[in-house]
C-alpha cells in the first residue's frame, strides 16, 4: 500500500533471503570470512550458527553467489528432515545427476565417482545443509562417512552447517564427537548493534529505492532496536508494519508511536 505512495520502487522490508538486499554488518562480514577461508583451505566441515531470523540463509545465498562458478560446484539442501538416503538422492540431484543409484550403498559409491570425476576435472563442490539442528544422528553418521571421502591430497567435499542454537546442543552430544572434532571452522552469528540497525534500515530503504521519504525519528529507531533484540527479520515485520502506519497517517515521519503499534501488533500474533 505505502511502495507507490513513498516511491519505492519495490518493497524494501521483504523478509524473502535475497542477497542483494544483505547488509553486511561487522559480525555478519566476520561469518562471510569464515565461510570463504574455511572452503578456500578446504577444512571440510565449517559451522555456522545463529538465531532465527538473523540472515543465515540471505548470508549463504551471497556467499554462494560469489562462488566462482567456473571452479564450485554447490548443493544445497533446505528440507533437514530426511532419511540418509533422501539424504544422498537430495545431494547429487542439486550437483545435477539425474540417474540415481536406488540402494545406499550404491549412493555413496556413485558420491564417490561423482566427486572424484569433478575434483579431477579441476572443480571443488560445496554442499551447504540450512536448518541442520534438525539432521538425525543417522544422517549426521552419513554425512561424516562422505567427509571421509578423499584424493591423496585433499577431501572431496566440503559440508557447510547453517542451524540455530540448538545445533550446538546436538554436535555437542557424545554419540557425535567424530562428527564435532571435523568442524575446524565455526562461527556464531551476533545480534544487530543499535547503530546496525540504524544503518540496515537505511541500506534496505536506499536499495529500495528511496527518496528519504520516510524518515525514521531517533526514538523510533530506538524502539525498533529494542523490539526487534537486533534480529534482521523482526526488525524488517517492526519496519513493515510502522510504515504502513504512517502511510496511514500520511506522513513522511515514521515515530515512536508508529514502531509502538508495530510491535504491539506482533505481540499480539505471538499470544
Amino acid at each position: 500500500m505505502y511502495q507507490s505512495f513513498y516511491g519505492f520502487k519495490e518493497m524494501p522490508f521483504n523478509i524473502t533471503p535475497d542477497p542483494r538486499f544483505l547488509y553486511l554488518s561487522p559480525t555478519h562480514q566476520e561469518a562471510l570470512q569464515h565461510l570463504k577461508y574455511g572452503v578456500k583451505e578446504k577444512k571440510g566441515f565449517i559451522a555456522l550458527i545463529g538465531e532465527v531470523g538473523c540472515g543465515k540463509t540471505t548470508l549463504c545465498r551471497c556467499f554462494i553467489n560469489e562462488l566462482d562458478p567456473a571452479k564450485y560446484d554447490t548443493a544445497l539442501v533446505l528440507n533437514p528432515r530426511v532419511t540418509e538416503t533422501q539424504m544422498l538422492k537430495a545431494i547429487l540431484t542439486d550437483l545435477g545427476e539425474t540417474k540415481l543409484a536406488r540402494s545406499q550403498v550404491d549412493l555413496v559409491a556413485q558420491m564417490n565417482r561423482v566427486l572424484l570425476a569433478r575434483i579431477h576435472a579441476g572443480r571443488d563442490i560445496v554442499l551447504i545443509i540450512d536448518e541442520a539442528q534438525n539432521l538425525s544422528f543417522e544422517v549426521l553418521e552419513q554425512l561424516r562417512l562422505l567427509s571421509n571421502l578423499e584424493t591423496d591430497k585433499q577431501k572431496l567435499l566440503q559440508i557447510i552447517l547453517m542451524g540455530q542454537p540448538e545445533l550446538k546442543a546436538v554436535l555437542a552430544r557424545e554419540e557425535l564427537r567424530q562428527l564435532r572434532q571435523r568442524v575446524l571452522v565455526h562461527y556464531e552469528l551476533h545480534p544487530l548493534s543499535q547503530t546496525d540497525v540504524q544503518q540496515y534500515i537505511q541500506h534496505r530503504l536506499t536499495l529500495a529505492g528511496g527518496m528519504g521519504r520516510p524518515s525514521f525519528t531517533k526514538w523510533a529507531l530506538k524502539a525498533i532496536h529494542r523490539g526487534s533484540k537486533g534480529i534482521p527479520r523482526v526488525v524488517n515485520n517492526l519496519c513493515d508494519k510502522a510504515m504502513l502506519s504512517a502511510f496511514i497517517r500520511g506522513s513522511d515521519e515514521v515515530n515512536y508511536w508508529d514502531v509502538r503499534r508495530a510491535v504491539k501488533d506482533m505481540a499480539n500474533l505471538t499470544d
